[in-house]
């Protein structure tokens, strides 16, 4: 009787230890990205920030650009033909495609157009990241620093109306330091905005929306509501088609 107690004994310790070792294996595992987001601590943040959101999968390759203060060689001569066009971005964080408005936007959008094919905005940074009140991305100053410009300046066109939410999530527009000088600089904007009605709206984000709002989810770099965003956004080709 004593011996058979034993063995049963011996027996369910090695079920409980079997038990324990299989429970430690199944709570290493990383079923959920959210929880283990959650549970960074702060000497993995670029852990985080490299596998930020869903799938567990990084959504942005590094950047490697280098800030420049390009001139652009002229200022275009003519206007594009007045329809609608496509400008493509790729970045290092997937593709961004912009429906743009040669009909309401002639001017803006032949100068975008006229940058991009010549290479203005290849290898550039998305320098500036807004998180309250103001939700855009912005984006065309090879400087990186919002100080940069093309060298000329052009009109205002296409201004939105002055009450509401008159900036919705997907519109494009351009940056400026006041009336009639627009340059290279251009905003994405993520989530619905109010603005004074001053930035020219020349096309509509229609594809890699989503690319921005991941990154704007990120935050940035600073952890304030403006300034240059923690996962660095590059453009390596801009090509209107």
């Amino acid at each position: 009787m004593t011996s058979t107690s034993a063995s049963w004994t011996g027996y369910l310790r090695i079920i409980a230890l079997v038990s324990a070792i299989l429970l430690v294996a199944g709570c290493s595992s990383a079923s959920d990205p959210k929880d283990e987001q959650s549970a960074a601590s702060t000497s993995e943040a670029t852990d985080a920030v490299a596998d930020p959101i869903s799938g567990g999968a990084a959504i942005c390759e590094e950047a490697t650009s280098v800030a420049r203060s390009p001139l652009a060689e002229s200022s275009p001569t003519e206007y594009l033909p007045k329809q609608m066009y496509t400008l493509t971005l790729v970045t290092n964080c997937g593709e961004i495609e912009i429906q743009a408005d040669g009909i309401k936007a002639p001017a803006t959008v032949s100068t975008i157009g006229f940058l991009a094919n010549s290479g203005y905005y290849d290898a550039t940074l998305c320098h500036r990241l807004t998180t309250s009140g103001i939700f855009v991305l912005q984006c065309g100053d090879p400087q990186g620093d919002g100080g940069g410009t093309p060298g000329f300046t052009f009109v205002d066109e296409n201004l939105p109306t002055t009450t509401g939410m008159n900036y919705p999530k997907g519109t494009v527009a351009m940056a400026n330091s006041g009336p009639n000088t627009n340059g290279s600089q251009f905003f994405l904007v993520y989530a619905d905005t109010t603005l004074g009605p001053n930035y020219s709206v020349w096309g509509t984000i229609t594809k890699g929306l989503d690319i921005v709002e991941k990154v704007a989810a990120l935050g940035t770099s600073s952890g304030g509501p403006d300034g240059s965003p923690l996962q660095s956004v590059e453009i390596r080709s801009a090509r209107l088609s």
